[in-house]
């Protein structure tokens, strides 16, 4: 017993210091060379903190870009999925409610144009990002809500995409918030 009790502690041993103090101090100091330095990116407006570039927040105002709905609400601590699958009667109603409430507020747009991101929720209910197609639908809306041209719209759209990593990793997207407070910094 005792030839397997000693090198079983020191393994357990090396193990909890790689583990719960190496390796996550390892992280913290990856995190300070990130944006926002480990604590988040936040999204400032006139001086005043708005938000964080990496937590999707509700907007329903018309001259707002929308983002991907939340099941849990947009609520950080409470950040899920709704369990619901695609063939799910409720789930499929909820999408349903979200194709016409986007219809409605974006006439022109055809039920086939509208991308699956801005009817279905995503995995943790917290996307801060919507493709470029996503946010281009909502052009005509934000300029006839703001009375500014579609094509300022398209602007800062076109400014805000950001490239996949390394041109490789992942793909192109917009930031919402980041898009909102562009818009809010053309008053």
């Amino acid at each position: 017993m005792k030839t397997y009790l000693l090198p079983s502690l020191k393994l357990t041993l090396i193990l909890v210091v790689i583990l719960a103090g190496l390796y996550p101090l390892a992280i913290a100091g990856i995190g300070k060379f990130t944006p926002g330095h480990g604590d988040g990116e936040t999204i400032q407006l006139k001086g005043r903190t708005v938000g964080y570039a990496n937590i999707g927040q509700k907007f329903t105002k018309d001259e707002y870009f929308w983002p991907r709905p939340s099941a849990a609400d947009y609520k950080a601590d409470a950040s899920g999925g709704s369990n619901k699958g695609p063939s799910n009667p409720d789930y499929l109603k909820d999408v349903e409610k979200r194709i016409q409430d986007f219809m409605k507020k974006n006439p022109g747009v055809t039920r086939a144009e509208i991308p699956a991101e801005l009817v279905t929720a995503s995995g943790s209910g917290l996307d801060p990002d919507l493709s470029p197609a996503g946010a281009e639908i909502q052009i005509a809306r934000i300029a006839r809500a703001r009375h500014i041209s579609a094509h300022q719209v398209d602007e800062i759209v076109e400014a805000h995409i950001e490239k996949p990593l390394l041109g490789i990793f992942g793909p192109p997207k917009v930031n919402v918030l980041k898009l909102n407070v562009a818009l809010d910094e053309l008053k």
